[in-house]
């Protein structure tokens, strides 16, 4: 029986041998017969190989060049380029980077986590037995509380040649694997007058947040892995607590401590930073969750938008107080606004992509984008944002934005109350 299957495949190799030979081989002709003329095929040239696979891989050349923009030496910062990306996840070479003292060199294998204070059993934890927790996976975004800087300055003093990713590119969305710190705290026994926690980073500012328990408890994690890989040390390695939708500076990275309190510790940096000054001169401390915000990236400045017809009209959305459930797009500086095509899922905290089919005519035009969230939030108007809010206060602005748009396709980033 087997030596009947060894001899059937040897007659089925020889006749595709055979038949493969008759393909490529020239047919013989008389000595004196006229040539043939050459087929289609024959006068395709042959394509050169291409490039084998290597050990990681390359972006095409054309966007090769896709960079984060902003980075400075000393400056502490750089930011996602929004205007060229698709999807909704962020590549994790490009998520933006806020750090106070400087990426940390650190290693996993000697990298530890303490858990103390009111908890039954203070523990350390290497990432190992962190490692040995149930898994869990989930999108979410990360944005820094002083993002949309340029929104918050005064219309006349708002820099020309903006792009999306200068108004709002310290905003990324990564998929984030690790534990449940609620996991993590049963394994400890938190005390039942614990309220507060201290987040502790590695880094050289040893920057340190106030977290409540409360959120400890419903969605925070503790990740060792974004986008498929380890974290990469500008986001956190080995280990960086994960805070949705809350400022992105309490999401600590290089996470090393974890103090519990019945009281909050009033560090520096949610006293003298990372606070809301208020018209009347005090100042609002643990605004924790960014309020729902829409950003138009296509079409945008710098630059023109080419000749009048038929475009889409696309952005992203996001809310750290709920999932997006709407975003209206206005081109008449809110005169008319249309509901946008969302894409993707409605998740808590999350971000989502929108779009809209439009007709330009050639005449000057105001775009605007609006979001609103499963709270009921919606973004406010330039005016209504800024009211209560002291002359030095940058953070959390979540006001509508826009693009200016004049008869020439030329596109400038705008400030604007939209018109009731």
């Amino acid at each position: 029986m087997h030596e009947r299957r060894r001899m059937n495949r040897r007659r089925w190799l020889r006749g595709h041998a055979l038949v493969g030979l008759a393909s490529v081989a020239p047919a013989a002709r008389a000595k004196d017969s006229p040539p043939a003329a050459a087929s289609a095929a024959d006068a395709v040239p042959a394509l050169p190989v291409g490039a084998l696979p290597g050990e990681i891989g390359e972006r095409a050349l054309e966007i090769a060049l896709t960079r984060r923009v902003g980075a400075r030496a000393l400056s502490g910062w750089s930011q996602t380029p929004l205007e060229s990306l698709t999807g909704l996840l962020t590549p994790s070479d490009l998520h933006f980077e806020r750090h106070h003292g400087g990426i940390p060199a650190l290693s996993a294998t000697d990298h530890e986590l303490l858990v103390h204070g009111l908890v039954r059993q203070p523990k350390r934890f290497d990432l190992a037995a962190l490692k040995r927790f149930p898994a869990v996976t989930r999108v979410y975004f990360i944005e820094c509380s002083g993002n949309g800087y340029a929104s918050t300055l005064p219309v006349e003093e708002i820099p020309a040649g903006l792009r999306p990713s200068d108004v709002d590119g310290l905003f990324s969305v990564s998929e984030w694997t690790g534990l449940s710190v609620r996991d993590l705290l049963e394994a400890v026994g938190l005390a039942r007058k614990a309220r507060w926690a201290l987040a502790e980073g590695a880094d050289s500012a040893a920057m340190t947040r106030s977290i409540p328990v409360a959120k400890l408890l419903d969605d925070a994690l503790l990740v060792y892995g974004q986008n498929g890989e380890p974290l990469r040390p500008a986001q956190g390695y080995p280990l960086r607590l994960l805070l949705p939708g809350y400022e992105g500076n309490m999401s600590i990275k290089w996470l090393k401590r974890l103090e519990f309190s019945d009281a909050p510790f009033m560090t520096r940096e949610e006293t003298a930073r990372y606070s809301d000054p208020r018209a009347d001169g005090r100042v609002e401390l643990f605004s924790f969750s960014m309020g729902p915000k829409s950003l138009i990236t296509e079409p945008a400045g710098p630059g023109a938008i080419g000749a009048p017809g038929y475009r889409e009209i696309r952005g992203l959305a996001w809310s750290g107080r709920g999932s997006v459930r709407k975003v209206e797009v206005s081109v008449d500086g809110g005169r008319r606004w249309r509901d946008a095509r969302l894409d993707g899922p409605a998740s808590p905290q999350g971000a989502r992509r929108f779009a809209l089919g439009w007709s330009w005519d050639g005449a000057p035009a105001l775009l605007m984008s609006r979001a609103t969230d499963s709270s009921g939030a919606s973004q406010p108007g330039y005016s209504e944002a800024r009211q209560g809010r002291g002359q030095d206060a940058t953070y959390h602005n979540n006001a509508v934005r826009g693009w200016r748009l004049d008869r020439d396709g030329g596109l400038q980033f705008a400030m604007a109350d939209p018109i009731r």
